[in-house]
């Protein structure tokens, strides 16, 4: 593994799992009348915090890009998923809760399934799959799945729809890392003219906007134990899917190798289900004050 890739993927992930936070802090102050609308970026855009935690995000993203263009997106997506060690270590300090057994078992669970994914499939380059059908079958079932998901969520808004909605946003997420590796590629070989003429960075834009709605109505409606360790475990499922689906990600396959890799991913799941329930993580949101000027007048 490259020290760069390294090195590039963990701090993405800290700038990725702060941004989270506080960005959840602001948006359980927004308008519930703002669910799954655009104009709920137009609320949180005046709230400092909120600003903040989007330059963290973005500061995160492209990291995390510059990461997939030196790396293989199996490699680099395992490594962003640990941005809930971050987004915990930051909670905790707002709420002085102690790690416990949960924290550390989810730590471990995490940080070793990652390391057991990484060793076992010994995550490489090759060629990419040239078929377009594969890419917009993959793609498809992807962005299929989370318009399903985003359907049900708003059917149930409350109860299960912070969830659903988050593992919307991961799948989208993860195809947006996949694409924006394929953007790379682009810009490689021919500049801003060969990166332009194709359709993958208008995809990646997006796919990004419409994650941020997502994620943001999430975070409006939900405690981030609710919302984050779905966000955290569907990116890099759809990540490491679409890198072997479509972009030449190779992943040993024998069959000892296999039950190591999907057990590193079962014990990253895991690890995410058991940092994301700790209760350090943000429970509940603020009373239903919300943002100064912004919430709709409440008959009398």
């Amino acid at each position: 593994m490259s020290v760069l890739v390294l090195v590039l993927a963990v701090s993405a992930a800290c700038c990725l799992g702060f941004g989270f936070v506080l960005q959840q802090n602001a948006a359980q102050k927004a308008p519930l009348g703002d669910f799954l609308s655009p104009r709920l970026l137009l609320d949180l855009i005046k709230v400092p915090r909120w600003l903040g935690g989007i330059g963290l995000m973005v500061a995160g993203m492209v990291l995390g890009a510059i990461a997939l263009g030196q790396g293989e997106i199996s490699l680099v997506e395992p490594l962003l998923a640990t941005n809930l060690l971050f987004a915990l270590a930051l909670s905790r300090h707002q709420t002085k809760q102690p790690l416990g057994r949960q924290g550390w078992a989810g730590l471990a669970l995490l940080a070793g399934g990652v390391t057991a994914f990484i060793v076992a499939g010994e995550p490489r380059g090759g060629s990419a799959i040239t078929d377009p059908l594969r890419h917009w079958l993959i793609i498809g079932v992807m962005v299929g799945t989370a318009l399903l998901l985003t359907t049900y969520a708003k059917r149930s808004r409350l109860s299960s729809g912070p969830v659903l909605l988050s593992l919307a946003a991961g799948l989208l997420y993860g195809v947006q890392d996949a694409l924006t590796r394929v953007s790379g590629q682009r810009f490689s070989a021919g500049g801003l003219g060969e990166l332009f003429t194709g359709w993958q960075p208008y995809a990646v834009l997006a796919l990004g906007v419409t994650g941020l709605v997502l994620v943001q109505s999430a975070f409006e409606t939900a405690p981030l134990r609710m919302s984050l360790p779905a966000l955290t475990a569907a990116q890099p499922l759809a990540g490491i899917i679409c890198g072997v689906g479509f972009l030449g990600d190779r992943l040993r396959t024998d069959t000892g190798a296999l039950a190591w890799e999907a057990a590193g991913l079962a014990a990253v799941v895991a690890g995410i289900v058991l940092l994301g329930l700790h209760p350090a993580m943000p429970s509940g949101t603020a009373p239903r004050e919300r943002v100064p000027n912004l919430e709709p007048q409440s008959s009398r």
